[in-house]
């Protein structure tokens, strides 16, 4: 099963906590910055309420793949599709569904903890 097809499989509920520990150790190797990086630019450009919220104890504030469209650029992107071996259109919805619920268990103390690579 490739990656794609467990995060697909993720997005239908039957390996969310897969999808939920693999992304962020993604996200390392391909963004600049990594993890923190990505949240660092989300809270920058007026999302840091859903940033805190993944980050914080409660419940986790949504973000839509527009959101995200307005803060990553086409590279950043890419480099994310290409890793998952997924199109490009993808990405964002992906990221989308389990980004915040990765952030909030890669925090459990309301501080991020530098995924394993």
């Amino acid at each position: 099963m490739s990656l794609f097809d467990t995060l697909k499989n993720a997005l239908d509920g039957s390996l969310g906590q897969a999808a939920i520990e693999a992304l962020p150790s993604i996200i390392e190797r391909v963004l600049p910055g990594g993890l923190q990086g990505l949240l660092s630019q989300l809270q920058n450009s007026g999302y840091a309420a859903q940033v805190n919220s993944w980050l914080g104890r409660g419940a986790n504030e949504p973000i839509t793949a527009e959101d995200l469209r307005e803060v990553m650029d086409n590279e950043q992107v890419r480099r994310i599709a290409d890793k998952l071996g997924i199109p490009t259109d993808q990405v964002l919805a992906v990221l989308a569904k389990v980004l915040p619920a990765a952030v909030d268990h890669h925090s459990p103390d309301g501080t991020l903890q530098t995924p394993s690579s």
